[in-house]
C-alpha cells in the first residue's frame, strides 16, 4: 500500500495535474461549463413541460427548451476558439476566432431553416446530439487561429491603423479553416458529421454498459480522492451525457418507456437522483458521521462541511478528510465501483426503479428532493435509501479507523502541551 501511494503521489498526481492545467484542456472545460447557464434554463424548461400533459391550454415548453438546451453546442463551437485566444494571450483574435468556429461547425452539420413565417432554425447537432462536433470543429478553428496570431502582412513601423492591419491579417486564418470546410464538406462532400459520431460513438455505447458505468465513476472517484478535480472529465463525460438524457427525453415523448430503450448514465442518473448525494464519491453519509465523532478535529470539519456537503459541495471535506489519507481513499474508491452496479441492478437488470428521462442538471439541489423530482416515484426513494445505507456501511469501518487515530493524536498533542 505504501509503495503504491508512493507512486501516485510522485508520478500519477503530477502527471494528471500537469494534464488538467493544459491550455488545451482547460480550454475545453471552460467552453462547456459556460453554457451551463442554458443548460439549467433549459432543465427548468424541460421541467415544466410536463405542465402541458395536464394543461393543454398552456404554451409548449418545448419550445424555450430548443432555443436553450438545443442549441448548446452551437456556443461551445464559439466559446473553444475564443477561450484558445484568450488564454494564449491573443485576445485581438479572439471574436474572429469565436465566429470563425462557429461557422465551420454549421458548415460541417448544415443546419436547416425552417419556411417563412415559421419560428425555427434545426438540426440535432446543435444541441447536445452535436456537442463532440463543435468541439472537433472549435479545436481546428483554435489550431489554426493560433498558429497565425501574431502572424501579419504588414511590418510593425506600418502607418496602416492597427485594426485595419487586424483586418487583414485574420482575412488569411479565416480563409484556411472556411476554404478547408467548402472544400471538404461541400466540394469533396465528406460527411465528416457523421465520421465523428463514429468514432465517439463507441464511447457513449461503452459509457451505457455496466462496466463503463463502473470505470468512469471509479475514474471520478480515483482522481477525486487525489485532490485532482473531476471537471478535468468534462470535455469527455458532458458530451455523453447531455446526448443521453437528450436521447431519453425523445424516447420518452415517443410514447416509450421501457428501462431497455432508456439510458442510465446521465447527470441526471449520477448527480441528482441516486449516486453522488453529498457530491462525488457520496460523501454525505461521512459528514454525518463525522459531525457525531468523537473526535473534536473530524466533529468540526464536519459541522463545517454538513451546509455545503447538503447541497452537494463536498470540496472541504474532500480535502479536509479523504484525498491523500490512504484510509479514507480506499472507500471512497469502493463508492465507485459498489453505488453503479447496484443502480445498474435495480435500473436496468431487476428494472424495478425509475431511469431519469427528462433534464434536470441542477447538481446542487439538495437530495432526497432532487431525487423525487427526476423520478416522481416511490421506488426512486427506495433505490436512493439503498445507495446511502450502503455507501454508509462502505465509510464506516475506515471512518471509525480514522477517527480512532484522531482520537489519540489529539489526546498525545493534549498531554505534551500540559
Amino acid at each position: 500500500m505504501n509503495a503504491l501511494m508512493k507512486w501516485l503521489e510522485n508520478s500519477f498526481a503530477p502527471k494528471m495535474s500537469k494534464i488538467n492545467n493544459n491550455v488545451w484542456v482547460v480550454t475545453l472545460k471552460d467552453s462547456i461549463m459556460q453554457t451551463l447557464p442554458f443548460i439549467l434554463l433549459g432543465s427548468v424548461f424541460c421541467l415544466l413541460a410536463i405542465l402541458n400533459n395536464y394543461i393543454p391550454a398552456l404554451p409548449s415548453f418545448w419550445e424555450p427548451f430548443g432555443w436553450t438546451m438545443g442549441k448548446i453546442s452551437l456556443f461551445v463551437a464559439f466559446l473553444i476558439p475564443f477561450n484558445l485566444m484568450e488564454k494564449k494571450r491573443l485576445r485581438k483574435q479572439r471574436l474572429i476566432a469565436g465566429m470563425t468556429g462557429l461557422v465551420l461547425f454549421l458548415m460541417v452539420i448544415t443546419p436547416q431553416v425552417n419556411v417563412d413565417k415559421t419560428i425555427g432554425f434545426g438540426h440535432d447537432a446543435l444541441g447536445a446530439g452535436g456537442m463532440f462536433i463543435a468541439i472537433f470543429a472549435g479545436v481546428f478553428t483554435g489550431i489554426i487561429m493560433g498558429a497565425f496570431g501574431k502572424f501579419s502582412f504588414f511590418k510593425k513601423d506600418s502607418v496602416i491603423p492597427d485594426f485595419v492591419r487586424s483586418w487583414f491579417d485574420s482575412m488569411l486564418p479565416i480563409g484556411i479553416v472556411l476554404c478547408t470546410g467548402w472544400i471538404v464538406v461541400l466540394l469533396m462532400k465528406v460527411d465528416i458529421y457523421n465520421f465523428i459520431l463514429s468514432i465517439f460513438m463507441p464511447l457513449a455505447g461503452f459509457m451505457e454498459t455496466p462496466y463503463g458505468f463502473v470505470i468512469i465513476m471509479f475514474i471520478y472517484c480515483f482522481l477525486y480522492s487525489m485532490g485532482i478535480s473531476s471537471w478535468v472529465l468534462t470535455p469527455v463525460t458532458k458530451p455523453v451525457f447531455l446526448a443521453a438524457i437528450t436521447a431519453n427525453v425523445a424516447v420518452v415523448a415517443s410514447g416509450v418507456t421501457s428501462a431497455s430503450s432508456l439510458n442510465v448514465v446521465t447527470s441526471e442518473t449520477v448527480f441528482s437522483a441516486y449516486l453522488w448525494v453529498g457530491g462525488i464519491g457520496c460523501t454525505l453519509p461521512l459528514v454525518i458521521m463525522m459531525v457525531f465523532s468523537k473526535a473534536k478535529s473530524l466533529r468540526a470539519l464536519g459541522k463545517a462541511c454538513l451546509v455545503p456537503g447538503i447541497f452537494n459541495i463536498n470540496e472541504p471535506v474532500v480535502f479536509g478528510a479523504i484525498a491523500w489519507n490512504p484510509i479514507m481513499m480506499f472507500p471512497m474508491w469502493l463508492q465507485g465501483i459498489i453505488l453503479p452496479i447496484i443502480i445498474w441492478i435495480f435500473t436496468k437488470v431487476i428494472a424495478i426503479m425509475p431511469i431519469p428521462n427528462f433534464v434536470f442538471d441542477m447538481w446542487y439541489c439538495p437530495f432526497p428532493l432532487s431525487t423525487w423530482i427526476t423520478t416522481k416515484s416511490v421506488t426512486g426513494m427506495i433505490l436512493l435509501a439503498i445507495v446511502v445505507i450502503t455507501s454508509t456501511a462502505i465509510w464506516y469501518p475506515f471512518f471509525k479507523t480514522y477517527e480512532k487515530q484522531q482520537i489519540i493524536s489529539e489526546t498525545t498533542n493534549k498531554k505534551e502541551t500540559e
